[in-house]
């Protein structure tokens, strides 16, 4: 919002220069983003309150100033006018929870043609306004002065009765804006007569009952819409106006009739005519009701850190329009009706201190007991992941959570996805189901700009659909594309294939403690290479997956080397397990090594899960040391040279306490494993 110096200086007297007031202001809460010279006046460039709509106008800015000067406000006070004119039907409420109040007058005999006079021409373009034809500025000069949206219709162009309702599934309305037709939603309101929409109520009149120089009477209309009502639907069609950000943040539901009034008296004055009854249409129940808070001395004092007069505290709020009444421990403040934002204690907190400046507020020592947050020994420290992948070559890297839903489909087919109401980008609606769709991008985007070896991990939430709840997990990713080695003269450039890639997340696995077992099984994923890709399991539970983008896919997103994946649940792949602590055994181990030739199909895990079962608690390591494949070897089997390491606490392990292990352990794989001993 541009605001003209000297036009606030007519609403209130302003001590400041505009620099200082520019300072005064960011101070109390505004954001100045600059003052800028305007001919003879100085103009502040402001980002009013977010969720304030009343602060988006002249007024609005000379109550504050008020207030912080202690002084009062002049505000032109506009008296109702002659009525003159012939009464026109009154509106009428369809949506009135939507639209609490509405009000309409007629003003017959104008004379358009005229020219705005410069004073006010001036003053619009200094606010920013490019001025149009007297009735549509005086329209844009109430908003700014007031706060409040107004629109002005071709009284000749409309048929019958005006009307706020709903928009109707299938209805159109053809916009002031690049003359554009819309398609309404039975969630937008209207305003509407018996023709059909006539306006989109509270962001833009319709072309077909616009005011043009040849319009001779013309129907006014203030009205009060329900924030609700209005909030998200300008953007919905690409469109952002002076009117729909102030009903979306909440304007004064008891100042149309002002509105009016003031804008009735320019209307006269610059255009002619006679004005006609002002008709109002109002549904008290749904209005706003500001509610008294109670602010207790004792909290503002603890809150705030600054003794603040009592006279002060009251002169603060009073000045913003609140109702003060002393109460037992502090005060009860009944906010104005222009003030949406008031409703808690820590608003009213928040005004005095604003007011008051936050310079009151001294800083001191505070003397509170140390009291630590117990912290499981199960839980994996964050910074240990970090490490552990940035000691093995990859970068962290930081994405948007939600992503491109073409690339997301592509990667998982069919699997729901929550989208976004309003995105940023069309290539960001969606909210990530993994963390792969993000990296896949960031390594596209670093190859494009020949960086020939990648590696990248980022660590965040995704967001599934469970049973209509949204549940949020928190995964760690991976990717690398690339050689296996940075470019050197010691080994030859080779592109990095699975192992390297399992052999990282093996490392990251390892941080859960070495008494975990996982397990490496196909993975099943359609977006992965179906022979170089693996579901890693943890004690049965599947907890991620790592392989090769399936080389469709890696042609159509453009890759031209091998692109490895992994993700990990973190929370399940990474509880640590608590080492058990036991006395060493003073007696010797003893080794035996079994060769056994199973089918090529068999996993490592399965032989490994079934021999631990059959050599029981006196097993103490497992290792396999030679797996091959060749001459020798039936073309459908491998050969797996499997270390056992057994020891007693009790007792020295014989030969024969040995055999009967080994045996057992034979007998096991063979008969779940179709396992063949290799002498």
């Amino acid at each position: 919002m541009k605001l003209p110096v000297s036009w606030l200086a007519e609403w209130v007297d302003v001590p400041w220069e505009p620099q200082e007031l520019s300072r005064r202001l960011t101070d109390s809460g505004f954001e100045v983003e600059g003052v800028e010279s305007v001919g003879n006046d100085a103009v502040l460039e402001l980002k009013t309150y977010a969720n304030r709509g009343d602060s988006m106008s002249v007024l609005g800015v000379a109550r504050e100033v008020a207030v912080l000067t202690g002084g009062k406000l002049k505000a032109p006070r506009a008296a109702a006018v002659q009525v003159t004119g012939v009464a026109v039907p009154a509106p009428v409420l369809e949506a009135p929870d939507a639209a609490p109040r509405f009000l309409m007058r007629q003003i017959a005999g104008i004379d358009n043609t005229r020219t705005t006079p410069a004073w006010m021409v001036e003053r619009l373009a200094s606010a920013g306004v490019r001025s149009i034809s007297p009735v549509v500025d005086v329209t844009n000069f109430v908003l700014l002065e007031l706060g409040q949206p107004m629109h002005a219709y071709d009284a000749s162009r409309v048929r019958g009765t005006l009307r706020a309702r709903w928009a109707s599934a299938g209805e159109q309305l053809t916009l002031l804006f690049e003359e554009r037709t819309i398609d309404l939603t039975p969630d937008v309101l209207v305003i509407a007569d018996d023709s059909g929409p006539v306006g989109m109520a509270g962001v833009m009149g319709g072309l077909g009952t616009a005011i043009t120089s040849a319009a001779t009477t013309v129907l006014l209309e203030v009205a009060f819409f329900a924030p609700d009502a209005i909030a998200g639907r300008a953007r919905r069609y690409g469109l952002i106006t002076d009117a729909s950000q102030r009903f979306e943040r909440g304007v004064d539901p008891e100042g149309q009739q002002r509105a009016m009034e003031r804008a009735t008296q320019l209307l006269l004055e610059l255009c002619g005519g006679k004005a006609s009854p002002v008709q109002e249409a109002v549904h008290a129940a749904a209005l706003p009701r500001r509610q008294p808070v109670l602010l207790r001395r004792s909290r503002l004092d603890l809150l705030t850190g600054a003794a603040i007069a009592d006279a002060r505290v009251v002169a603060s709020l009073t000045g913003l329009g609140l109702e003060v009444v002393k109460a037992a421990d502090g005060w009860t403040a009944t906010p104005p009706s222009w003030r949406f934002d008031l409703s808690i204690e820590a608003d009213l907190i928040e005004e005095v201190l604003r007011i008051v400046g936050f310079d009151a507020v001294q800083e001191a020592p505070k003397r509170l007991p140390q009291r630590f947050a117990r912290r499981s020994q199960l839980r994996l420290d964050e910074r240990a992941l970090l490490d552990a992948l940035t000691a093995r070559g990859y970068q962290e890297a930081i994405n948007y959570a939600f992503v491109d839903p073409v690339l997301q489909e592509q990667l998982f087919p069919g699997t729901a996805a929550f989208r976004l109401t309003n995105p940023i980008a069309s290539d960001l609606a969606v909210m990530r189901v993994s963390l792969w769709p993000a990296l896949l991008k960031a390594a596209q985007t670093n190859l494009a700009r020949q960086q020939d070896r990648v590696r990248l991990f980022e660590q965040g939430a995704v967001f599934s659909n469970a049973d209509g709840a949204v549940r949020e997990v928190q995964h760690i990713a991976g990717i690398a594309v690339g050689s296996r080695l940075p470019e050197q003269w010691a080994a030859a450039r080779e592109p990095a294939d699975f192992f390297d890639l399992k052999a990282d997340v093996s490392a990251l696995l390892q941080l859960a403690g070495a008494a975990v077992r996982f397990e490496w099984q196909p993975a099943t994923l359609s977006c992965l290479h179906p022979g170089r890709s693996a579901t890693i399991l943890r004690e049965g539970v599947e907890i991620g997956w790592l392989g090769e983008l399936h080389p469709r896919l890696a042609a159509e997103l453009g890759f031209t080397a091998p692109c490895l994946l992994f993700e990990l649940n973190i929370m399940q792949a990474l509880e640590a397990r608590l080492p058990l602590l036991a006395p060493v055994s003073r007696y010797p181990q003893v080794r035996r090594d079994l060769a056994v030739t199973v089918p090529a199909a068999t996993p490592l895990s399965a032989i490994l899960t079934h021999a631990s079962v059959a050599a029981g608690e006196l097993l103490t390591d497992l290792r396999v040391f030679d797996v091959y494949q060749g001459a020798g070897i039936e073309s459908t089997r491998k050969s797996v040279a499997l270390g056992l390491i057994f020891q007693d606490k009790s007792k020295t392990l014989t030969d024969r306490d040995a055999d009967a292990l080994m045996a057992a352990v034979a007998a096991e794989l063979g008969a779940k494993l179709d396992a063949r001993v290799r002498n």
